[in-house]
């Protein structure tokens, strides 16, 4: 085997070594693509509950509001009632005098 021969089959070793390095990094980059992309899929998930819950919370907010004004709303006209009340009776004190 001469010089020459020996230095083609060196190179020849060298192309089958990075041949095999570049199949498993192809494998790899698929691997790990495939992660990201999976990994983007649960950040848009976790993004739309975000979105949801920050909407329901906003309902909720706005339910209470309306729960707080319409108890404030019957309070009030309790008392309008109850201010009515008195002055009919005093109307009427002063109609008697």
């Amino acid at each position: 085997m001469n010089a020459n021969e020996k230095t083609l089959n060196t190179f020849a070793t060298r192309v089958r070594q990075m041949i095999l390095q570049y199949e498993e990094m192809k494998n790899a980059n698929t691997e790990w693509r495939a992660k990201v992309e999976q990994s983007e899929k649960k950040i848009k998930d976790l993004e739309a509950q975000l979105t949801q819950a920050h909407n329901d919370y906003n309902s909720l907010k706005m339910a209470r509001m309306i729960e707080i004004s319409d108890g404030d709303m019957e309070t009030a006209q309790k008392r309008i009632a109850k201010l009515i009340r008195d002055v009919n009776k005093c109307i009427t004190l002063i109609s008697e005098k």
